[in-house]
């Protein structure tokens, strides 16, 4: 039996899934582009060799980023383009997340609580940089947000990497006070986060800007806050091994990861869905079932909000001084400027990615393919969205 797809447990169970829940039109259009991608839905080439005279099809890519089968271009397109702005120091793999408490904000004001996050955890990363006792510096650092466990619940959490070491106020390169791979403690790290987010979470109290905050009664608010302060707020930190190259390889890793990728699925009958998840506590691997309703409900709570960034830069990398500070750290540290990267052509892209060819026929191993007609786009309707669903996880 053939290992099943996320696009086609989307596409059997789909009319069934429908009849008893809705779908956000985010969550719509990332179900469409997962159930139609590489298929005739979006169209394609009809290609032909030269040599034997094989025929064969090439459908289109979707290229949404919650699609399992479209990330090896994107990431390793992204990869290229960050390899001329990584420093030749060492650099830190920090982990900071949410308590479950707030699952439920998250799941009713998705795009406000990603954004607290994001802001809370590179607000405390700055401001323990910037204290003299560990580094007194501006580092340079990117945050990715993830939104997932292995089960598909939620987990929300940012995995940042950092440098060790920054640009003083002078144009010097500092290095951390307590060694070359020590930025500061996680203890402290943890306190000021959680502090920061619950400054930001009050802010919005008062101000209104959680209107649909599930704990928004008074009761439920200290409760909810008691809890939150009782909680330990984990963050977690390690050094990523290698030089520059490798930290890019470690960081790509988690750039342009989805909720769930095709080779976790075992199988899907019987109406439920078993796929594969690390187990924490022997460090291998189980497996889990789930009612195929279940699964297709937790997938679709990781659907981001429409135009929400996932990856964002901070320190030496924001975007609005990026090239000025990275050229004064790389004169700090006496480094030349990296070379402009070459763009690759898709065809030596896939074969480096593959280690095949692609533009050679695989039945006959010398022909190559021409493209001999453009095959039109045959639409596929997925189930349709409710007409006031808001643009975020059911």
């Amino acid at each position: 039996m053939d290992r099943p797809t996320l696009a086609g447990i989307l596409r059997t169970h789909g009319s069934t899934y429908s009849r008893g829940h809705a779908l956000s039109p985010t969550q719509a259009r990332v179900w469409r582009a997962i159930v139609d991608c590489r298929t005739p839905a979006l169209g394609g080439v009809r290609e032909r060799c030269a040599n034997c005279g094989a025929e064969r099809h090439v459908w289109r890519s979707c290229r949404n980023r919650h699609c399992p089968q479209c990330q090896t271009r994107a990431k390793e397109a992204w990869r290229a383009a960050r390899l001329r702005e990584v420093l030749p120091v060492p650099y830190a793999h920090w982990v900071f997340t949410l308590p479950h408490a707030l699952n439920p904000l998250a799941i009713r004001l998705p795009r406000w609580l990603y954004g607290a996050l994001f802001d809370s955890a590179a607000a405390t990363l700055l401001e323990l940089a910037a204290n003299p006792r560990w580094l007194g510096a501006v580092p340079g650092f990117s945050l990715v947000l993830h939104t997932w466990s292995q089960d598909l619940r939620m987990h929300l959490h940012v995995h940042a990497l950092i440098t060790c070491g920054g640009l003083d106020a002078e144009g010097r390169w500092r290095a951390p006070v307590r060694g070359p791979r020590f930025l500061f403690p996680v203890q402290a790290a943890s306190k000021v986060f959680r502090g920061k987010f619950l400054a930001r979470l009050d802010a919005a109290h008062r101000s209104g800007e959680l209107p649909d905050d599930p704990h928004a009664a008074p009761g439920a608010w200290q409760a909810r806050r008691r809890a939150l302060l009782a909680h330990d707020w984990v963050v977690y930190a390690k050094p990523p091994p290698g030089g520059p190259a490798q930290v890019l390889d470690y960081l790509v890793r988690y750039t342009h990861r989805v909720a769930l990728s095709n080779d976790r699925l075992l199988g899907c009958d019987a109406g439920q869905v078993r796929l594969r998840v690390r187990d924490n506590e022997t460090g291998g691997k189980r497996t889990v079932s789930l009612p195929t309703d279940t699964f297709i409900g937790r997938f679709l709570r990781h659907v981001l909000p429409a135009g929400y960034k996932r990856l964002r830069h901070y320190g030496l990398l924001a975007c609005g001084h990026k090239r000025a500070r990275l050229a004064a750290a790389r004169a700090a540290l006496q480094t030349p400027a990296p070379q402009a990267t070459v763009i690759e052509a898709a065809e030596h892209f896939l074969a480096r990615v593959s280690g095949e060819d692609p533009r050679c026929c695989p039945h006959c191993g010398v022909g190559r393919w021409h493209t001999v007609e453009i095959v039109m786009a045959r639409r596929y309707d997925p189930p349709a969205p409710a007409p006031r669903c808001r643009d975020g996880p059911t």
